[in-house]
């Protein structure tokens, strides 16, 4: 036998408080609402246009750097917790919450080119300009102690970048050659090479935490697998890779911030095209950080902006500048989701929300209701005209919008000439190639 019980939540007829109006029920038949379309949109509108007033992403600046910051790292246990190297050497630990510098290393003679934070957190490894990879504790040492490296290694020549394995006592460092580290031992465990040329940067997986990705200075990509004696691809572009992150959902996923103004996101099991092009800057981009989430990223560039990209678009959806921030040169996204740091070239790391319009702090029920079908609108009649053109309009500094006009002439400029060779030579001799295949050399194996 079946017993319908009436429930009711008297969250949808009780008020909060006196001073609120008595919730009625409401009738969904659409016949009873003919204008419910129209009065939806006149919301979305507003909705859209309150969104870009209360667009203040920027949240706070650290001070305290004496010279131009050149890495950062993220502490993978402590959201509070981010470390910054800068090109006097010194090595900053900085608590997010307070917005404090909690210590100070002196690292390194010369710049700090590359920092990482061990798995677990206990300690952080940097290398610098004076050919050394030091281990230091993340805790500060004791009243007495001297401040000194826990494991220092000498190499052979300068070192440019480092990262850590996500499971293993194990590490990479970056230079003349692509040298595994284990933590225990003073010589590698394995060198890499191909090439004769520098290499810049290099990433571990997080997913597939055997493979890890290098960008060098002869333009190329190059991927390995450190259970392998020997490297597994290298795809040659037309300019220098500064920086790669990988998506960390997604394990074959990678993007890659180019000197050509340019990224491309890969898929490192067919490397013949990207999968995406993203463009809008107006400068070399420098470095790339992916959300935890892995469906965004943000970028940094010369161009003194850092451009919050959706992984699957080819345009940014958010581009952040300041009158005082110079050339951005490193940028990390917080591991909650909530926050973006940036550090640039005069000696600020800068915090910036995630979402510019979005509120900090607690959200009552309604509050969360209300933004929640607020996006639901704003979804709705996205691409209505007038919605699309106030969601997307973005204020940029003049010297940005001056390329972006210049380079849209250019642009436009090529096609033309494209158009008029191809029309005026034989058919089939000068062929139609896509803008993801333009800028790839060669794919070696």
């Amino acid at each position: 036998m079946k017993v319908k019980v009436l429930c009711r939540n008297p969250d949808d007829y009780v008020r909060e408080t006196k001073k609120d109006l008595p919730r009625v029920p409401r009738n969904y038949d659409p016949s009873l609402h003919p204008f419910e379309v129209p009065r939806e949109y006149v919301r979305a509108l507003n909705a859209t246009k309150l969104e870009r007033v209360f667009a203040k992403p920027f949240v706070a600046a650290l001070e305290g750097h004496r010279d131009g910051i050149n890495c950062m790292a993220k502490h993978p246990q402590s959201l509070s917790t981010v470390l910054s190297g800068a090109c006097d050497g010194e090595v900053k630990i900085w608590n997010l919450t307070t917005r404090k510098c909690t210590r100070t290393v002196q690292a390194h003679n010369g710049f700090v080119r590359g920092m990482c934070v061990r798995f677990c957190g206990t300690s952080f490894f940097t290398v610098g300009d004076d050919k050394t990879v030091k281990q230091w504790k993340m805790e500060s040492p004791g009243y007495g102690e001297k401040e000194e490296p826990i494991h220092t290694v000498l190499g052979k020549a300068v070192f440019t970048g480092v990262d850590h394995h996500w499971r293993k006592a194990v590490f990479a460092t970056c230079g003349q050659q692509v040298d595994i580290w284990d933590e225990q031992r003073t010589s590698p465990m394995r060198s890499y090479t191909w090439g004769v040329d520098s290499i810049t940067s290099v990433k571990f997986n997080p997913v597939e935490t055997h493979v890890l990705g290098s960008c060098a200075a002869d333009r190329s990509i190059v991927l390995y697998d450190i259970r392998k004696p020997t490297p597994l691809k290298k795809i040659i572009l037309e300019m220098r890779t500064n920086a790669l992150c990988w998506n960390p959902m997604e394990a074959f996923i990678f993007t890659a911030a180019n000197e050509n103004y340019k990224l491309y996101t890969y898929d490192m099991r067919n490397m013949e095209a990207p999968v995406r092009v993203h463009m809008d800057h107006v400068s070399a981009v420098l470095d790339v950080d992916y959300s935890p989430t892995g469906k965004e990223f943000v970028t940094a560039s010369f161009d003194k902006s850092i451009r919050i990209f959706t992984a699957t678009s080819g345009h940014s959806r958010e581009v952040y500048h300041t009158k005082r921030m110079q050339h951005v040169t490193c940028v990390r996204w917080s591991s909650d989701n909530k926050y973006i740091l940036c550090g640039s070239d005069e000696m600020n790391i800068r915090i910036w929300k995630a979402n510019a319009s979005e509120k900090l702090g607690l959200l009552s029920p309604r509050e969360r209701a209300a933004q929640n079908y607020n996006q639901k609108l704003k979804e709705k009649f996205q691409h209505h005209p007038q919605i699309k053109r106030i969601a997307r309009h973005r204020h940029l500094p003049k010297p940005i919008y001056s390329q972006i006009q210049e380079q849209s002439i250019m642009k436009e400029a090529r096609r033309k000439k494209d158009l008029n060779r191809r029309k005026h030579s034989k058919e089939g001799t000068v062929p139609i190639i896509p803008e993801k295949k333009k800028h790839v050399v060669a794919v070696l194996e």
